[in-house]
């Protein structure tokens, strides 16, 4: 009965209540509980693990299942949740190497070495395996086998704690197998998050129409009834809205549906991926030009909830945010706070936060007139961005570009006019996929090109572009 209560307590979300009446059941039971009540030990430990705000102590329930469990499939729940709170204390190796681990218990082959070339070749040959079997016939087969079901639920938090601490070609490895698991055997409820996945981290920028078409596809998959993925709607809102959507959809748009993710994932306990929402919130909240108090605001709203839910990661990415959004307001004069950004050691590549941190020294810099430091900073930003498809890329590629231009003007630097010569076009192919979010800012750079020549009768009509396109897309800052 106390087990029974403490479920529907942390079902409801009061994980106070649930762990008092779990630690009550725990309490009940014999000493010899593992052998004469294997079944209710293993139910009760995993949810005291789940109920418990202290992340050591969760570790411990769950070493004891894996001590006492007496096969994998018994384990398995508990290697999730130990993945969940690895990820969330900023961990993504330990996370990786225990999914890792299991994949290849489940005898899932994990290559000890890869190569970028691999990668390309798994990428190229998951993307005709995709276009020869993608139809009506194989979204209703059926993923029958269970050990196979298991194995594609793993890799879907495989791949996130590989994003965060593995190079892209590792990355991309992973997912197309992932992807292969269901276009070979049938689809299941794990096969639309992997799809998603696949086309916003795997898939590179000049596949933009696959990208689309792959992301839309597996989204319509979620109207499947024996998928049964009602709680995993804020997961898929974060990788559609977070990494795709944006090359289609407006900004504000995306903003509004992760935001309703946020607060669909806190409700369903879905700590880490509620404010891994959050991170993406802020990030297009800047880029759309909302008011920068605003935005500073929701910043110390997530930060106050992140005292209770200790997620470092984001914490960090949240801080880097508001240091930029306050510089911007008042220079940081009245808006900073005594917490500061600790992104680690920026000259690791293995820090994956040195991207968003370089990144955002550049954008202040740009904004603040210090035009040879943003060149340092995008120049060092340019080369981890790398050709990943992500909303980030471009608007660095924007702003190197715009801060380039600059310099010439100031400083006659030759190097300035590779960099907006390389930009514009790119620019361009995301404007023909959105014009809505890069018109304005081809339309800008377009204008300076043509004023730095002294063309000024064709600088004239695409500055009034770039302003009429700006307005329109709500974007008031560009």
């Amino acid at each position: 009965l106390n087990m029974k209560a403490g479920k529907k307590a942390l079902d409801g979300c009061d994980d106070k209540t649930a762990y008092s009446y779990l630690g009550t059941a725990l309490s009940l039971l014999p000493k010899d509980h593992w052998e004469s009540h294997y079944d209710l030990s293993l139910r009760v430990y995993f949810l005291m693990a789940s109920a418990t705000n202290s992340n050591d102590e969760a570790e411990l329930m769950l070493q004891k299942i894996f001590e006492k469990a007496r096969c994998l499939d018994d384990q398995l729940p508990s290697y999730l949740l130990l993945n969940e709170i690895l990820l969330s204390q900023g961990n993504p190796k330990g996370a990786y190497d225990t999914c890792a681990s299991v994949l290849r218990q489940l005898g899932e082959p994990i290559p000890n070495s890869f190569t970028p070339e691999t990668a390309s070749s798994m990428l190229a040959e998951t993307l005709t395996m995709y276009e020869e079997v993608y139809n009506d016939e194989w979204i209703n087969k059926k993923l029958e086998d269970e050990k196979i079901r298991t194995i594609a639920k793993i890799y879907n938090t495989f791949v996130i704690a590989c994003f965060l601490c593995k190079s892209r070609h590792i990355l991309v490895y992973h997912m197309c197998r992932a992807v292969q698991l269901s276009l070979q055997n049938g689809t299941c409820q794990y096969t639309p998050l992997a799809l998603i996945h696949f086309a916003g981290y795997a898939m590179k920028d000049e596949q933009p129409a696959s990208i689309c078409r792959i992301a839309k596809n597996a989204m319509s998959m979620l109207k499947i009834k024996r998928f049964d993925v009602a709680d995993q709607y804020p997961l898929f809102y974060l990788n559609y809205y977070g990494r795709v959507a944006w090359r289609f959809e407006s900004l504000q748009v995306c903003t509004d549906k992760l935001r309703r993710a946020f607060e669909a994932a806190l409700s369903l306990g879905h700590v880490d991926i509620a404010f891994y929402c959050s991170i993406h919130v802020i990030k297009n909240s800047i880029f759309s030009g909302a008011s920068l108090r605003s935005i500073l605001k929701e910043i110390d709203y997530y930060l106050h909830l992140l005292k209770t839910y200790k997620i470092e990661t984001a914490r960090t990415f949240l801080l880097i945010f508001r240091e930029t959004v306050s510089l911007l307001i008042d220079n940081g004069q009245a808006t900073s706070i005594e917490a500061t950004p600790c992104a680690g050691d920026l000259n690791d590549p293995g820090n994956k936060l040195r991207e968003s941190a370089f990144f955002h020294k550049a954008v202040q810099c740009l904004w603040v007139g210090h035009t040879e430091r943003c060149r340092y900073y995008s120049e060092k930003c340019m080369p981890i961005l790398g050709p990943l498809a992500q909303f980030t890329t471009y608007m660095s590629k924007f702003y190197h570009a715009l801060n380039s231009l600059d310099l010439i003007r100031k400083k006659n630097s030759t190097k300035g006019k590779e960099v907006a010569r390389v930009a514009i076009p790119a620019i361009r192919d995301a404007a023909a996929s959105s014009d809505w979010n890069f018109t304005n800012k081809l339309r800008l750079l377009e204008a300076e090109q043509q004023s730095l020549r002294q063309t000024h009768r064709k600088a004239i009509p695409l500055y009034e572009a770039a302003i009429e396109s700006a307005r329109k897309s709500g974007f008031i800052h560009e």
